[in-house]
């Protein structure tokens, strides 16, 4: 199965508010560990899941641009917090506000990446779908999908810079 292969349907999948997803992936993002609630959530069983990239569960509505965003700020040794849009294995999505850490060796080296994810409030997942319905109209504005990449990672960063904020400050401004 791959995220692509999923039609999504208008159906949310809440779980509780205590309750930790936790995934663990390799440096190339494929999964190597999921817990009962990550499988429970996005319905598919840990056989399912592990080698498995981990946007197996990516929903079409989340932007590239928050992506590269994320992958280039734990490629680079630091943590980031975002808020996700995720399918399950049956189409239904649901929104999580993640914390992604790298992983490192004995050495210091990073070798794989670590993540939490709690279910999040529905006023910053209001917030958060305008942004990104807004950089995700953007990215396909554009019929090369570089060009639109690069066109949502500069929507992005005015965006940031009209609220006179970084990303994990803009993020951070959310949490109250």
């Amino acid at each position: 199965m791959t995220a692509y292969s999923v039609t999504p349907v208008n159906e949310e999948i809440t779980f509780d508010r205590e309750e930790i997803i936790v995934s663990k992936t390799d440096l190339k993002g494929k999964l190597t560990y999921a817990n009962d609630v990550f499988c429970r959530v996005a319905e598919m069983s840990t056989r399912d899941v592990i080698g498995q990239p981990h946007n197996i569960i990516r929903h079409p509505d989340m932007p590239r641009a928050v992506f590269k965003l994320l992958w280039d700020t734990i490629a680079a040794g630091s943590e980031i917090f975002a808020y996700v849009k995720n399918m399950s294995k049956t189409g239904k999505y649901y929104w999580v506000f993640a914390h992604v850490t790298p992983s490192f060796d004995k050495d210091g080296n990073v070798d794989g990446y670590h993540s939490n994810r709690r279910s999040p409030s529905q006023k910053n997942v209001d917030i958060i779908s305008k942004i990104y319905g807004s950089l995700l109209a953007e990215e396909e504005k554009h019929a090369n999908a570089k060009e639109g990449l690069k066109a949502s990672v500069s929507l992005l960063q005015r965006v940031l810079a009209e609220q006179d904020k970084t990303y994990s400050e803009f993020i951070w401004s959310l949490r109250g």
